[in-house]
This record gives C-alpha cells, structure tokens and sequence, in this order.
C-alpha cells in the first residue's frame, strides 16, 4: 500500500457482508480433519503481535474478560438483543445480563469460530486475522475481523440488535494512565480511536509491558451502525435498555482508565431476522506509529512503510474481506488437512492453535530499505528480542509456509554479528529487551555453541527452502567463523548455557553436542550448495567423525545420556530431528529409534520430561522428539499427552511451551514464539515442505546495513566512570518532592548508582527495597546545547522531573546506560545557566536494581561500513 494509491470507495460494505453471508457457515471448516470437543486452554481472539494478542481464557467467551497474553483484562465485549432481552456474548460483564448459551467453539489456523443458539436464534461470532503466509501485504496488517452472523432456527421472526465495544485498556500498560479519543471518516466507514495522552513511543520495554502508544481502532460500516465512545458500562447499560447508544461522545478527556473505562462501541440493529443469514462486522486494529527500536533508529511497521495510514488500512481491508474470508477458510481447510495427513488429528489441532500465538509474539518491522525485519519476542521468560534460542525452535513453521519470514527472522542477529559491535568468534544470543533491539556488545546470556549451531542449521534450512545459498552470502564470513568455533568447541561442550537455560549450567551436555555436530554438517551442505566441493567434504566428513564419537561416549545401554560423564541419566535428543529433515544422514537412523523407544518409557501422564533431572517438559521440544519417530504410531504416542494436557489443564493461558508432566494443573511459559517449531513434522515430508515452501513468491534482500549509533557527548554527568552525590530516601515523600525548594534535610546522601548488581551496573550505594526517591542540583553548563536528551540506566520503573515537571517516564528496565528523550515542556527549562533539581523515582519488582541518570548531547554519528559490506 502507498499513500498516493486510491482504494476503491466502501460504501457498498453492506452489499459486500450481504454476499457472503449465505455461505459464512461454511467457513467453519466442519470437516473430518478436526479432533472433536478439543477444549483449548485460551483462545485467540485478536493477534498481531507482542502488543496486541488477546485471548480468551475461559471455556465460554462470557465466563471471563478477555485478556492480553499476560493475563491483564484487554476488554472487548459483545451483548445481543433479541425480541427486547438483552445476552452477553463476550465478556463477563455486565453480570446482571445473562450470557446467551455458547454451544461450541472452533480454532482453525486464521480464525476462532464461536456458536451460540437460544431463543430461536442461533449466532456465529467469528474472529478473523488473516495470517496468510504468502502474502505478507496482508499478514502484516494489525486487522482482526469480528463477524457476527445471525439466522432464526425457530422458523419464526426475532428482532435482533448487536452491540460491540472496545475498552482502552487496549492502548495503557497501567489502568491510571490518561488517554484521549477522536472519531474520523474513512470512506463510508466510521473510525473510533483511542491512545494515551503521553504517547511515550518505543520508551519503555520488559516482559509484563503493555504497549502505551499508538492507537487502537475500530471500524464499522457508518450506514449499518451507531457509534458512541463513553463509560463502558453506560453504553453497555444504554444499549441492554433499549437497544441504543449515547447520542453524543463522552467529551471529558483525558482521563485514566480506571476511571468509567472509555471504551469505542458499535450498536447495529439488524432488524427482523429470519432463517437468511444476516451479517455484521467490525474491524479492530492497532498502530503502533513505530513498532521497533534498531539500534537507536526508530522502525516503522511493515504495512507502513511506503505511507499507509489507518484511514487507508481500514478501507483496502474492508474492501478485500470477500476474498480474505475464502481465502482463509481454504487455508485452513488445506493445512489442517496435510497436518492430519503427516502428524494425526491431534497433531493437527494442536498446530491449529500454535499458529496465530507463533507469529503474534512477534513484531514484523521495515528497515531503511523497506526490507522486512522479524523481531521475536520472549513472552513469559525475560522479554528479550531477536533471541536466537527462540527463533530456532520457532523457524519451521516459517520455513514451511514463509521462508521470507524465516530470512527476516535472522538477518538482525546475522547483521549484528556483521557489525563492528560484535568480537566473538561465536554467534550473538539476543539483541536487548522488546521492542529495543540495542545489541549485547558485551557478549550477554553466553550459550556459545547454542546459538553457533542454530545459526548454521537454520541457514542450511532457509537455503533448502530456495534450492540455493544466495541468501547467506553476505554473512558467509559470519558462519564460516561459527563453523571454526564448533570445529573447535562443538564435540564436547565446556561447562555452560544451552537453550534450555532454565536447567542451568551443564558440561559434555549430549543434546548440545548434536547441535554442533549437525551444525557443523550443515556448514558443509551450505558449501557444497555454494559449489565449495571441498569443504563440503570437510565438514561432512568431521560430522560423521564426531558422529561416531559421540555415540560411544554418550552410549547408556538402551538409550543416550544427558551428559557423556553422568551414567544413568538420559534426555531428549531433539536436536536430531535436522539430521533427517535436512538429509545430512550424520547419524545413523537406530539412534534416533533407540531414543523413541526410551521416551515411551519414561514418559508420564503428560508428555516426554526434558531429562532425567526434572518432570518438566518442552511441548516444542517433545514434538520434535517426536519427529525422530520412523513410524506414525510412536509419533502419535508422543504428542497425544501434549493434547491431553491442553485439552484438560486448569491452567488458562494461551498455548504452555513448558508444564509439569505429571501435574494437570501446572502452568509455565506461554504465548510465546517458540511454538512455531511444532511444525517441524511437516519438513520431515519432503513433499509437504515443498509444496507449502514454493508459494511464497515475495523476493526480499538488499537489508539494510544495521543503523550506527549516535554519537553522545556527556553534558551532565552519570556516576558510570565518578562518582556523582545525590540525596536519597527509600521512604516515600510527602508531595512537593520533586519541586526545587522542597527540604530534603532529612533525606540521606549517596553517589550512584543506587541499587545491587544488575549486569554491568557500577554500583555505589546500596539499594535493595522496592523504591527510591532521588534529587541532585546543578547549573547546566553554558556549552550545554544540541538534542539534550537523559543518559539513563533503570531497573526498573522509573520517573524523571526537572524542576517539578514530568520529563520521562520509563517502564520495565534497561542493561546499560541508554538516551532517553525529554518531554519538550521540561527540555525548555535546561537552558544553558540554568538552575536545575533533577529528581526521580525508580521502583523494583524482581531482581537486580539499579537507578543512575545524567544528561547528554545526541547528535547523528557518521555512517560506519560494517563488516557486512
């Protein structure tokens, strides 16, 4: 989309939900391939990445408020009338209206298909987000569409009216942040919008975060609809009474949330419905104005990037439904069919629900170039961005149907290894914490053959896919140097991280030792594809030699070990599913089997434990396992407790990657990206590879090289290199704190840094309590000017004000010392002379802590060549 491009007018919506109205029952998917009565643990509603993915944690869509992947009430709700009574649809609340008996639910790949039948009439509420992985102009869009379709089953008339409404919960990462919000026009379509007032872009980062800016909107056809935006409840009151809305928006803004809840409602009176379908649908969105910050350059989303807007967004998706909505039932239908074909029914079920959660926990960004970048996020473990242990049990689903996601999933971490901020001879393991991708220039969370192998067996895959090594050319000094490192260090691994860091520290690890043999096996496929005949007999050669190797040294009678010194333990070798998949044949094929037939054997109730020390397993990691299976029995032996877990936990949270084996009840890490790896099943099929692999037509390259980083010059300083006095207290102040002639007599004096030992923190002065308030005072040097911005390192929450006025506010936390953008009404009172208290407050929750805050200048540093040029 570009902004001079003309959508056709919309203003024949109404005709377009009419036309496929008749035949929306058949989009259902109602077909053989399905697992009957799967009760998913959460349902995906909306999902279009880290930000925006709400889920549905109950069994009934009005059982709960619906949710955003970390649990924190994202509301939107949906209430009937029929013949004058009102029903909940979705959303718990208000819970004097009774809920409108839900009578099933269905998960397909694109949508979640809900049924409801009571008084006569019978409702279909579906949730669209059309993910299609060949056309990234449409995945990338941040539209979800709910479609309500509504038919009498009694042969008799009802008059029916529908009401919808959006919470701005949506838009605040706290309920007591303040937010505005405006109505326009696109086309015949009416937007609803609501942000907060701050608009802190791309300032804050950490793992429980809610995004708090850009806007989220909702459309609707203006001739088929009433909208309103108000209290929640007044509207949802209103419309329960007498079936309308407010006539006038609520105009007192801003205001918190937690205060009435603004929320954007719809009302559409369908009139008197018989046993002809009647449809109506809302459009819900999100954007996000900047959605990634690389390595100081601010990113646009990718449908951004040639001059979309949401006026534009909402009509090319308006006008494109008809073919979207046949698309995605064909998709889904098709997929889930060869997911039953290769992997069983279950197999299939359980990929149905993997898919949306996998490309939601993700953020698809534009380069300088217009190039796509995708940043995977680690939901429910620490936040951190482009993790390379993340996206390698992520990639085969977009190995499969998307190998431009799958290149666009590694060239940041292949970028950044490229640059001149990387100096190790091993691969990168992160790159910050979402949405900051500021690089680990200090080598971060070490797990050095980890990621060394998982770069080189995901490029080998990527390369399968197209049939040649293009892509990785640019990058080949890159993985040439992670094959010398595994050639070196691979075979026997020294005591240290793997990605399953959860377990700790773990010498001569066996799972680990695979990796980088098969690693080392694909560094020579790579070559050999790249017509370097003698390496590729190299490295091939090496593999089978480690090989041979390893498999008397981590030999166990009936199976392998853990750790080739630790006799009488065992673990899941799934790092041998490649072995196969990639046709390096490095094994031979009875290790694997004699794994399966261990793995039933120590199986509980449900599912395979990671290895002999715990009960816990890894659901991607099982089903890879599984996948080393040579027939479709053990597969299915394997992944039906996965099944039986999801479909009977107490645990409602979108799709676990980790639980308790023998524990119903047990909860672990969700909703993240890595679920996307149970999919890798489908690679072991050549065939299905193949024919999902080769429609994905979009060609991609010429990246970006990664953006330099602005040079700063200190203008007031941090304690980092001196020390620098302030007054503290850990007890909270009365109000007036933060004004210059406040009396902080009583308050102690210390240098920063506050805190403990976070990673690379110079600490000064200890901190150890959930807060601290701090103040110094100073004269801004007369030299002081430019782009001022703060030179800050927080863990966590923090607050900035320079002579009683609100300058930053940052949430989450930071690794090392970051610029920081002042808010223009504080950045006008640092004039050079003048008297300044910076005072602030900085909150912990868990963890290391630290607080330490100067001033600096920010200029545009000259364009560096990286390595990669």
């Amino acid at each position: 989309m570009t902004k001079s491009k003309s959508f056709p007018a919309t203003n024949n919506c109404a005709s377009i939900l009419a036309a496929v109205a008749l035949c929306l029952s058949s989009l259902s998917v109602q077909t053989s391939h399905a697992a009957p009565a799967f009760r998913p643990p959460a349902v995906p509603l909306v999902t279009s990445d880290p930000y925006f993915s709400i889920w549905s944690e109950a069994d009934h869509l009005t059982d709960d408020a619906t949710r955003h992947w970390t649990h924190h009430e994202h509301s939107l709700s949906s209430l009937i009338r029929v013949d004058g009574k009102a029903f909940r649809l979705m959303g718990n609340n208000p819970k004097d209206i009774p809920a409108f008996p839900q009578v099933s639910v269905q998960v397909t790949p694109t949508r979640s298909i809900y049924e409801f039948e009571d008084t006569g009439v019978h409702v279909q509420l579906t949730f669209m987000t059309p993910a299609l992985p060949d056309d990234l102009e449409v995945l990338a869009r941040p539209v979800t569409y709910l479609t309500w379709s509504v038919h009498s089953v009694d042969g008799s008339k009802h008059k029916v009216q529908i009401y919808d409404s959006t919470s701005s919960q949506l838009v605040v990462n706290q309920e007591q942040e303040q937010v505005t919000w405006a109505r326009e026009q696109a086309g015949d379509l009416t937007l609803l919008k609501v942000g907060t007032e701050e608009q802190p872009v791309l300032r804050s980062s950490g793992d429980d975060h809610r995004i708090n800016w850009g806007y989220a909107y909702v459309a609707a056809p203006a001739a088929q609809s009433k909208s309103s935006m108000g209290s929640g409840e007044t509207m949802a009151r209103s419309f329960a009474r007498n079936g309308d809305l407010p006539d006038e928006d609520i105009k007192k803004m801003p205001r918190a949330v937690h205060d009435q809840q603004p929320a954007l409602a719809f009302v559409f009176n369908l009139g008197e419905v018989a046993a002809k379908p009647i449809m109506r649908q809302v459009m819900i969105a999100y954007d996000e104005v900047y959605s990634i910050k690389y390595f100081g350059q601010k990113l646009q989303p990718y449908w951004r990037r040639n001059g979309a807007t949401p006026a534009s967004l909402f009509q090319v998706a308006a006008k494109d439904y008809p073919k979207l909505s046949k698309r995605c039932a064909e998709f889904d239908e098709q997929l889930t069919a060869d997911l039953t074909k290769v992997g069983g029914s279950r197999y299939a079920q359980i990929c149905a629900l993997a898919y949306r959660q996998c490309l939601a926990a993700c953020g698809l960004a534009a380069d300088a170039n217009k190039q796509p970048l995708f940043f995977t996020k680690e939901n429910t473990s620490n936040g951190d961005i482009a993790t390379v242990d993340v996206f390698y049990p992520m990639d085969p689903v977009l190995i499969l149907l998307s190998p431009t996601l799958a290149k666009a999933s590694v060239v940041p971490i292949l970028s950044y290894a490229a640059s001149w901020h990387w100096k190790f001879p091993n691969a990168p393991h992160d790159l910050g914490t979402y949405p900051n991708a500021r690089g680990t220039d200090d080598g971060g969370e070490g797990m050095p053959v980890e990621e060394s192998g998982n770069m080189l067996l995901l490029c080998d895959a990527i390369a399968q896919s197209e049939g040649n090594a293009d892509f990785v050319t640019p990058w080949w000094p890159q993985l040439t140097q992670w094959a010398q490192y595994l050639e070196q260090y691979g075979l026997d691994p020294e005591n240290q991280l793997c990605t399953d860091d959860f377990m700790g520290h773990l010498a001569h690890n066996a799972n680990l030792s695979v990796k980088a043999i098969l690693g080392l096996a694909a560094y020579g496929d790579l070559c050999r594809m790249r017509g370097d005949l003698v390496n590729a007999e190299k490295y091939a050669k090496l593999a089978k030699t480690d090989a041979a190797h390893w498999m008397q040294a981590a030999a166990e009678g009936d199976h392998y070990r853990l750790a080739f010194d630790k006799p009488n333990t065992w673990s899941q070798k799934y790092n041998l599913a490649w072995d196969r998949i990639l046709g390096l044949n490095v094994f031979p094929r009875e290790v694997a089997q004699k794994e399966v037939s261990y793995y039933k054997k120590v199986m509980q109730r449900y599912g395979v434990p990671l290895d002999s020390r715990t009960h816990l397993t890894k659901t991607d990691w099982s089903v890879w396992s599984a996948t080393l299976a040579d027939n479709q029995e053990d597969f299915e032996t394997i992944i039906s407790p996965i099944y039986d877990y999801l479909n009977q936990t107490s645990a409602r949270s979108p799709l676990a990657d980790s639980y308790i084996t023998d524990d119903i009840k047990s909860d672990g890490m969700h909703a993240r990206p890595v679920v996307g790896g149970l999919f890798i099943k489908m690679l072991s099929d050549k065939g299905m590879w193949k024919k999902w692999a080769s429609r994905d037509h979009l060609k991609v390259g010429n990246w970006a090289a990664l953006p330099e980083p602005p040079q700063i010059k200190e203008v007031v300083s941090t304690s980092e290199k001196n020390p620098v006095l302030w007054r503290y207290t850990t007890q909270k102040p009365p109000t007036g704190w933060t004004e210059p002639d406040f009396n902080t007599t009583n308050w102690k004096e210390g240098a920063a840094g506050f805190g403990t030992n976070p990673p690379g923190a110079v600490i000064r002065t200890q901190w150890n309590s959930d807060d601290i308030w701090i103040r110094r005072e100073f004269t801004m040097p007369t030299e002081s000017s430019g782009n001022l911005q703060f030179l800050v390192y927080h863990d966590e929450d923090v607050e900035i004000y320079v002579n009683g006025v609100l300058a930053a506010r940052e949430q989450g936390f930071n690794t090392g010392y970051e610029p920081f953008e002042i808010i223009p009404q504080a950045l006008s009172l640092l004039k050079p002379g003048a008297k300044i208290t910076l005072a602030a407050h900085c909150h912990q929750t868990t963890g290391g802590q630290n607080i330490d805050i100067g001033i600096v200048s920010v200029m545009e540093a000259d364009k560096r060549l990286s390595k990669a040029q």
